[in-house]
C-alpha cells in the first residue's frame, strides 16, 4: 500500500471554473477531490496537503514526514482517476526514480515517486520539463506515463463536459444537480 499525497487548496482554487450559482464553485472542486481520494484510499493511505503558500510547498511538507518509500502525489483536478490508474504509474516508476504524468499544457498532473527525498517543488508552467531536468540532475530515472485518466484534469467548465464519461461518481453526481438545477 502506498501514501497518495493530494494537494488541495480550497479558496482561489481553480479560478477559470466558473459556474452560475454562488457556491458551486466550492461543490465542484471539492467533489473533485472526493474522487481523487477514493481512487487514492483503494491503493493506500490519501493524505490531503493542504495549501502552505503554495502547491509544492504544501506536498514538500507532507513529503518530509514520510519515510523513503514510494509515494504518488496526485493533483485533486484529476476528477477521472481510478485505482488502476494510480497502481498504473506506481508501477512505472523506475528503481530508485520517477515517473510523472504531464498535462497537455506541459504542467505536471501525477508523479510517482520511488522516494519522497526526490521531490522538488517545481510546480507551475512547464513544470513536467522541470521535473525531467530535476531527475537528471541528481542522477535518477525519470519515465513520462501515459495514463489519460491522470494526463486530463479539469481547469473549465468546458473540460467538465469534454471529460464527463469518465468523470467519477462525486464530480458526475455535482454535475448531474447543476444541471438540474440550471432546467429547473
Amino acid at each position: 500500500m502506498a501514501r497518495v499525497v493530494v494537494p488541495f487548496r480550497e479558496q482561489g482554487a481553480k479560478s477559470r471554473l466558473v459556474f452560475g450559482a454562488a457556491g458551486t464553485h466550492r461543490e465542484v472542486v471539492r467533489a473533485m477531490l472526493g474522487d481523487v481520494l477514493d481512487a487514492a484510499a483503494a491503493v493506500g493511505t490519501p493524505i490531503v496537503a493542504l495549501d502552505e503558500g503554495g502547491q509544492g510547498r504544501a506536498v514538500a511538507a507532507e513529503l518530509e514526514r514520510l519515510p523513503a518509500e514510494p509515494v504518488l502525489v496526485v493533483n485533486a483536478d484529476l476528477p477521472c482517476a481510478t485505482p488502476r490508474d494510480l497502481l498504473a504509474l506506481l508501477g512505472c516508476a523506475p528503481p530508485g526514480g520517477l515517473a510523472l504524468v504531464e498535462a497537455a499544457d506541459g504542467t505536471t498532473n501525477a508523479l510517482a515517486l520511488s522516494s519522497p527525498r526526490h521531490f522538488a517543488s517545481l510546480y507551475g508552467p512547464g513544470s513536467a520539463a522541470r521535473f525531467r531536468a530535476h531527475a537528471a540532475r541528481v542522477g535518477v530515472d525519470c519515465v513520462s506515463a501515459d495514463i489519460p485518466n491522470l494526463a486530463d484534469d479539469v481547469d473549465t467548465a468546458e473540460d467538465l463536459e469534454r471529460l464527463e464519461a469518465r468523470l467519477g461518481r462525486r464530480t458526475s453526481a455535482v454535475l448531474a444537480s447543476l444541471r438540474l438545477g440550471a432546467s429547473a
